[in-house]
């Protein structure tokens, strides 16, 4: 596996990291057992990179990191969580439906329990999961600035951050890496957020890298989900906008038949060309589909291929929001 440096910073990690939140939250139910067999492989397969949060579950997933890596040496791997969701009254965890809790004394008790359930001395990266809008985020980046210096956490994060936010916060405390959906269907950051984590030296991280399996190809108008799987209630899922936005998929297996590649390999290509500090979080599950995508690090689009994928790209109107 190549690896890549987040930004300016020091961090580096695999080329492609591994997105973990399918494995115990918002899709079916998996066999404990046999995740962390899936991740210990992983490691194996050259992945140094996971990202989890502490609400995907919640705490599960954090915990289920925590025990599969337990054996690995975690010296060669970076774990990423995040905070900021409310804690339920109930006391059930976190959950985004209760809102946003990035006051900095939960920020520091958060980090608390989550460095208890993955196991570990430090926490690699640290993201504010979604902007608060009832704390400034110059409050949040101290608080996490005072985690730091206490030798609690390494690297300051932000997700799904405006400009305007990521200035503010990177004014107090340097950010890392910014993780946000970007994928090839999903450009929106192209305007602002990409031109400011240049300007800024911060790594990005897309989410949902290939629309939640959209842009495998494997998906049509008959494929069924759980109650449970966010794409059950999502408007790029119905049937209309699954056979409308067929001709995305289209694209991508003409480019890929040049390559013998796959409609994921193409996805997920395009994305590292874009620029060289872009690390994307692709969710998997399956061995083989990990060995697919990781197989992209190798794929080396064309100017011309670029060309041709962003001149397609401008005749093909994606249909239904992303949530």
């Amino acid at each position: 596996m190549k690896t890549r440096v987040l930004g300016a910073s020091d961090l580096e990690v695999s080329a492609l990291g591994l997105g973990c939140m399918r494995m115990s939250f918002g899709d079916k139910p998996t066999d404990k057992k046999e995740m962390i067999n899936f991740l210990r492989q992983s490691v194996d397969e050259g992945v140094t990179f996971f990202d989890t949060a502490e609400v995907y579950g919640p705490f599960t997933n954090e915990s289920l990191l925590g025990e599969a890596l337990s054996s690995v040496n975690k010296d060669k791997l970076i774990i990423a969580t995040k905070f900021g969701f409310k804690h339920s009254a109930q006391g059930t965890g976190p959950t985004p439906n209760e809102g946003f809790d990035s006051r900095p004394a939960q920020i520091k008790r958060v980090a608390e329990e989550s460095l208890k359930r993955l196991k570990v001395d430090c926490l690699d990266l640290f993201y504010q999961h979604r902007v608060d809008p009832n704390v400034p985020i110059e409050d949040v980046a101290g608080a996490v600035q005072d985690l730091i210096k206490e030798g609690k956490v390494k690297h300051f994060g932000l997700s799904e951050a405006s400009a305007d936010i990521i200035r503010r916060a990177h004014a107090v405390q340097p950010v890392t890496a910014l993780q946000s959906e970007y994928s090839i269907w999903w450009r929106d950051i192209e305007a602002e957020i990409l031109p400011t984590c240049e300007e800024l030296g911060i790594g990005l991280v897309p989410y949902s890298p290939l629309g939640r399996g959209f842009l495998t190809g494997a998906i049509t108008k008959s494929t069924t989900y759980d109650k449970g799987d966010i794409r059950s209630h999502n408007p790029r899922f119905t049937a209309e906008a699954i056979d409308a936005n067929q001709a995305v998929v289209d694209l991508l297996i003409r480019i890929g038949q040049q390559y013998q590649a796959t409609p994921a390999q193409v996805a997920l290509a395009w994305l590292l060309a874009q620029k060289p500090w872009i690390v994307p979080i692709p969710g998997s599950r399956n061995l083989a589909r990990l060995r697919e995508n990781n197989a992209s690090t190798d794929l080396n689009l064309t100017l011309n291929d670029l060309s041709d994928i962003a001149s397609a790209m401008a005749n093909i109107n994606v249909v239904g929001n992303r949530y």
